[in-house]
């Protein structure tokens, strides 16, 4: 990771191998990659100013993350876009997520990391 990237996110949430320690626990994370776009950027600035989302700016992607749950209201974020952002946009930005996504209605997009939580919506 770069340093500006680094600096961007504000903290490095990636350990090294060394430093991780392989345990049997649920850690309740969540998360979505998306690839860096006007669109991505817009999501990301907007999720970090909630409390308990890290973002972390990489060259080409920017992973937000998160623990329990991350929702995503598409209303809220076009609002801070300056112009429409459907669900279906925001499932085009997204690489790939972590945790169990639900598409709750066309305005509502969550991610859940407690898998016991997202039963009420299967």
């Amino acid at each position: 990771m770069s340093t500006t990237a680094r600096d961007a996110s504000k903290a490095n949430i990636f350990k090294s191998m060394k430093d991780i320690k392989l345990e049997s626990t649920i850690s309740h994370q969540c998360g979505v990659t998306m690839s860096d776009s006007v669109e991505a950027r817009a999501i990301a600035e907007f999720m970090d100013e909630k409390e308990g989302i890290t973002v972390t700016y990489n060259p080409a992607l920017i992973r937000i993350d998160g623990s329990g749950k991350l929702i995503f209201k598409m209303d809220e974020i076009s609002e801070y876009l300056g112009r429409e952002m459907t669900a279906e946009i925001f499932e085009v930005n997204t690489s790939t997520h972590y945790g169990r996504m639900v598409r709750v209605d066309d305005n509502t997009v969550i991610l859940f990391g407690d898998m016991d939580e997202v039963m009420e919506y299967i």
